[in-house]
């Protein structure tokens, strides 16, 4: 009898090891996300520390809370965040060579440094493993947007750093914005976006 109990015990034990951790488990990730290398001498201040930005998500019963830190930012910068459902750098921050578009993207929040050039956003939203959206009239089938990034709200911001201000970008609520400022990368097991925590 107790040598069946033991195997028995054994065998859970096994089965609980090899059994992966299901994405409703996850209650918090952070992750950092990585400024873009042509456009980090405009966000930052010349000479100053290197920008930063750090995101937090909470999971909630109803939805998730993102808090977005920003540091090191030249002061009073404004920016628009994104989620989207591709990132133009590889798991390493490098660029990707391959990328195409950031695909579906969706308005999140604006962003703006303060005088200290430090900024914060909460934003309370469906965010960890099923973000998603879809349009049938344009053939888009459900797609997630797992990545997370801001954008320059002004392109004149990014001017002095190459862009070239007479082709702006649509991340702004006017569709008349600048390039991506800070992006995150995709895990480099999955390929995916931070904000789906499968394994």
């Amino acid at each position: 009898m107790k040598r069946c109990f033991n195997f028995a015990f054994a065998a859970i034990s096994l089965f609980a090891t090899l059994t992966p951790t299901f994405a409703k488990d996850v209650k918090k990730i952070t992750f950092n996300l990585v400024a873009q290398t042509k456009f980090v001498g405009c966000l930052g201040v010349q000479g100053g520390k290197t920008p930063t930005g750090a995101v937090l998500v909470k999971r909630g019963p109803l939805h998730d809370t993102l808090t977005l830190t920003l540091a090191n930012i030249r002061p009073h910068l404004a920016f628009d965040l994104f989620t989207t459902q591709n990132t133009n750098l590889l798991s390493n921050g490098q660029t990707d060579p391959n990328f195409v578009n950031f695909g579906l993207a969706w308005y999140q929040s604006d962003v703006e440094a303060d005088a200290n050039g430090e900024a914060k956003v909460v934003i309370n939203t469906i965010l960890l493993d099923q973000i998603f959206g879809f349009d049938p009239n344009a053939s888009l089938g459900a797609t997630h947007t797992f990545h997370v990034g801001f954008w320059f709200n002004d392109p004149k911001d990014a001017q002095a750093c190459g862009f070239d201000i007479t082709k702006p970008t649509p991340f702004n609520g006017e569709q008349n914005a600048g390039p991506n400022a800070m992006i995150s990368v995709p895990n480099a097991a999955t390929d995916l976006g931070p904000l789906s925590t499968e394994q």
